[in-house]
């Protein structure tokens, strides 16, 4: 992170000077791309309570229960479950785990049936001052009822390089990305928010690695663990973001075990065992002297 740090600073002392990356940017530093629109985030969003940790500035896990209200998810044809509620227990396991552990702060982005944006539900860690954000899902795949198991998402490059540019033209020189403060100059903000968002992709990457190490002798994964996607939900640019799909609903092995307490529980350990490990080792890490 210090290198980091460091070409940010870079970056704001010669901002006015800084070239423009090809393919993004003109001279003028406008936005030429063409991007999806970005819906602006609710100034009155409502943020969720935090659980209480031990120690001095513990970090802030913030766990998001995919789906919700008007949402309801995938639907299993094994007993009509319906995803918003089976992502919402488990959610409530891995906080309930956590808090108990007492090790992170913990918060979900909804504690009940409710309905949110998915902008608002990495808006919420953001301004939560998040250090993981933690998305939980659940699997369909209608025309292959033999798949099963846990899949891993994070951000892929492509969905970065698109959404950097696409914040710079939102956010305002009052907004901190990545604990830096944003230029008056859009296209510096792009490199700016760019960098942050890849520093975040790698350690998303490292926690997913994590995850699967600590998870996979207690529940099941698919053979490829790992995918990489565009989802609104890991955009966050300055946030480690990942998302857990719990299990297939058109499983019937799978919808079984996600819905039951045991399978709960094992998810939630697997989990806490994940997250405690993953600020153990970045705690080891800045500690340690650069060469």
């Amino acid at each position: 992170m210090a290198y980091l740090i460091a070409l940010l600073a870079t970056l704001f002392i010669f901002g006015d000077s800084a070239p423009a990356p090809s393919g993004g940017l003109d001279g003028s530093g406008e936005v030429t791309i063409a991007l999806d629109p970005l819906t602006e985030p609710r100034e009155d969003l409502p943020l969720p309570r935090v659980t209480p940790a031990r120690g001095e500035d513990p970090p802030l896990v913030v766990i998001d229960a995919g789906h919700g209200g008007r949402d309801p998810g995938a639907a299993s044809p094994f007993g009509e479950r319906l995803e918003k509620h089976v992502t919402l227990a488990i959610a409530r396991a891995i906080r309930n785990d956590l808090a108990q552990s007492g090790r992170v702060r913990v918060a979900l982005t909804r504690e009940d049936d409710r309905y949110l944006l998915l902008q608002d539900r990495y808006e919420i860690a953001r301004r939560l001052g998040a250090d993981l954000f933690i998305s939980i899902h659940a699997d369909a795949a209608p025309s292959n009822d033999g798949a099963r198991g846990a899949t891993i998402y994070t951000l892929s490059e492509v969905a970065s390089d698109r959404h950097a540019a696409l914040l710079a033209q939102r956010e305002n020189s009052a907004d901190l990305v990545g604990g830096a403060r944003l230029s008056q100059d859009p296209t510096v903000n792009v490199i700016l928010i760019d960098l942050a968002q890849r520093e975040s992709m790698d350690v998303s990457a490292d926690f997913a690695r994590i995850l699967y190490r600590e998870a996979s002798s207690v529940f099941p994964f698919r053979p490829e663990w790992h995918r990489f996607a565009s989802l609104v939900v890991l955009k966050a640019p300055d946030i480690p973001s990942v998302l857990f799909e719990s299990g297939y609903l058109t499983n019937e092995v799978d919808v079984a075990y996600i819905h039951s307490p045991e399978g709960q529980r094992q998810i939630a350990d697997g989990m806490r065992r994940a997250v405690e490990a993953h600020f153990a080792r970045r705690f080891l890490a800045a500690r340690r002297p650069e060469a």
